[in-house]
């Protein structure tokens, strides 16, 4: 596993941003706007190409926290464009999280992830488990057994199936937050 924290200002492809932390009870909040980009992203969403970063984009990060070190969880961030439709949902499936230096959120990565649309009317249509071949590899090298491997694809079908349903909690908050940015 490697341990990622959400943490873009550093980010090459941000020429200008910026960035502001948000604790409330369960979660923190990580809301990242980049002003203006040197490189746009276009990423795969199934069979299509969907743009989840250009000038004026926010990505939302909702961090769940109390799982802990060593325990299966996930984390949301949602990929919003200048006009604040949200872009695509991507759900990072790890093997443990916290919040280190400065309050940012860290989480073990697991390698999968889960991506999803959001209608505009708060439905999510479409979902992908991506990334399986990293979680392959890294079982193949020794980062990750073959047992977490599996829990980690049953966490990643029930985070699948929560979102399509419209009951993954993270969700709840980033809907909420986006509403109302608890200011």
């Amino acid at each position: 596993m490697k341990r990622k924290v959400f943490d873009l200002r550093p980010w090459s492809r941000a020429l200008r941003h910026t960035q502001t932390m948000l604790h409330i009870p369960g979660f923190a909040i990580v809301d990242f706007t980049a002003h203006e980009v040197g490189r746009v992203l276009d990423v795969l969403f199934g069979s299509r190409t969907v743009r989840i970063l250009d000038h004026g984009f926010r990505w939302v990060r909702v961090h769940p926290t109390g799982t802990g070190e060593g325990t299966l969880g996930d984390a949301l961030t949602a990929m919003l464009d200048a006009l604040g439709q949200v872009r695509q949902l991507y759900v990072d499936i790890h093997g443990g999280e916290g919040i280190g230096e400065g309050g940012l959120p860290w989480c073990d990565d697991l390698y999968l992830d889960v991506i999803a649309d959001w209608t505009p009317d708060g439905r999510v249509t479409e979902t992908h488990i991506i990334d399986g071949d990293e979680l392959e590899d890294a079982v193949r090298a020794g980062l990750v057994t073959p047992a977490l491997a599996e829990a980690a694809w049953s966490h990643a079908r029930t985070v699948e199936a929560a979102l399509r349903a419209g009951t993954y909690p993270p969700l709840r908050v980033m809907t909420d937050y986006l509403r109302d940015p608890y200011t």
